[in-house]
């Protein structure tokens, strides 16, 4: 069940519970980490089969990605239930909140030059390889 936090009476789901709700009698998704029951809302200018197959889903990327109008935006703001509890929270790089260090830590950046190691490598593996082939032809 949703928890509240009542110093602002604002419910927090987690994406399990939200997952649950994925039929047209009880149609919930998230957008932006914020959780929306669009039950009631039919009249949605692609259909409710657009609203449908988001269900229960983390519809972020597929409603950005159409571009809604500003107007849609606030329409969206009255189907607001809450949000997402802080483990379930998704940051700009995908990666969970309740996961990410408290303070910078340089280990966590070595990951970056190590996924240019294969493809450096690689790439200079070709460079031996053709050279190799055009001195011996």
């Amino acid at each position: 069940m949703a928890s509240v936090n009542s110093t602002e009476d604002t419910k927090y789901f987690t994406r399990k519970e939200v997952s649950k709700h994925t039929d047209s009698n009880d149609l919930w998704f998230i957008i932006n980490n914020k959780v929306y029951d669009v039950t009631k809302f039919t009249s949605h200018p692609g259909g409710q089969e657009i609203l449908l197959e988001q269900g229960g889903k983390d519809s972020t990327e597929a409603f950005e990605d159409i571009g809604h109008s500003s107007d849609a935006r606030e329409l969206l703001e009255t189907f607001k239930i809450g949000d997402l509890v802080k483990e379930d929270i998704i940051d700009e790089d995908q990666k969970r909140i309740g996961e990410l260090p408290d303070a910078y830590d340089s280990s966590s950046c070595s990951g970056s030059w190590r996924s240019w190691l294969i493809p450096i490598a690689l790439g200079v593996l070709a460079t031996l390889v053709y050279r190799y082939f055009l001195k011996a032809h």
